[in-house]
């Protein structure tokens, strides 16, 4: 689904590895944050073609993931990867002139802490580039469904607040309290029409199908056998547009 999400929304993610190339020096290390499956790390990695990457990941099969698709690319004598949980000790990274962390800051336990640790690590003029999204994309808009992918949102929504992650954070003001100068704070609005390209509506599969497991015991079963119906017929459906937000904000260590 990262993945997906990457090549679907394209265009956003070169914007944003454009703007994050423009933050760091000649030949920077940088290190990515919950780096998943290596979406960013690999974006930063093609983009700046000397600078050195650290992935930090608790789940060390997307580790591994990510090794591969280095290696496939060429990339592994720049992309680096450390297994760690990073509501708990925090390894030796180093220094940075950039920490990247996409979507990774909601799931922090104490996000806080990991401001700060992050404010110890980044080299003076350094920066740190988060980028947050509110929920999965809606693909159901002005169709005979809106009310019932609205209806999933609202239950989604539910249980990560049930959860306690750090969605809607201001992150600005975070940033601020740790000690970092604010530099730069949008909001992505992300429209793509019907009919979408198929990559797009397999996305869309992929999400609902995703939402439906997830709510199971949340939504009543007419409205879980009617996501089960969308998702399948995704693909095929001409239908189909994609509505998503992405916010960014840019820390500088002084």
């Amino acid at each position: 689904m990262l993945d997906l999400d990457a090549e679907v929304l394209s265009d956003f993610y070169r914007e944003v590895i454009a703007w994050a190339g423009a933050l760091v020096p000649a030949s920077p290390r940088i290190i990515d944050l919950g780096a998943g499956t290596g979406v960013g790390t690999l974006a930063l990695a093609r983009h700046l073609p000397t600078a050195d990457l650290t992935a930090v990941d608790v789940d060390e099969a997307m580790l591994t993931h990510l090794r591969e698709r280095a290696a496939d690319a060429g990339l592994a004598d720049r992309v680096h990867t450390v297994r760690a949980d990073l509501d708990g000790e925090w390894p030796a990274l180093g220094t940075a002139d950039l920490v990247w962390a996409s979507a990774s800051m909601h799931h922090m336990t104490d996000p806080d802490r990991v401001l700060r640790q992050v404010h110890d690590i980044l080299r003076p003029g350094g920066a740190f580039m988060i980028t947050e999204l509110d929920g999965f994309p809606r693909f159901l808009a002005d169709s005979p469904d809106t009310a019932l992918e609205e209806r999933a949102h609202a239950e989604l929504a539910a249980m990560r607040l049930e959860g306690g992650l750090h969605m809607g954070e201001d992150w600005g003001a975070r940033l601020k309290s740790a000690g970092f100068t604010l530099e730069g704070e949008r909001r992505f609005e992300i429209s793509l029409p019907a009919p979408l390209p198929p990559k797009a509506r397999h996305y869309a599969q992929v999400t609902l199908d995703r939402a439906r497991q997830r709510l199971i015991d949340r939504l009543t079963p007419a409205d879980v056998t009617a996501l089960a119906s969308l998702a399948a017929s995704a693909p095929a459906n001409p239908a189909l547009t994609l509505h998503a937000t992405r916010d960014i904000w840019i820390g500088r260590r002084p």
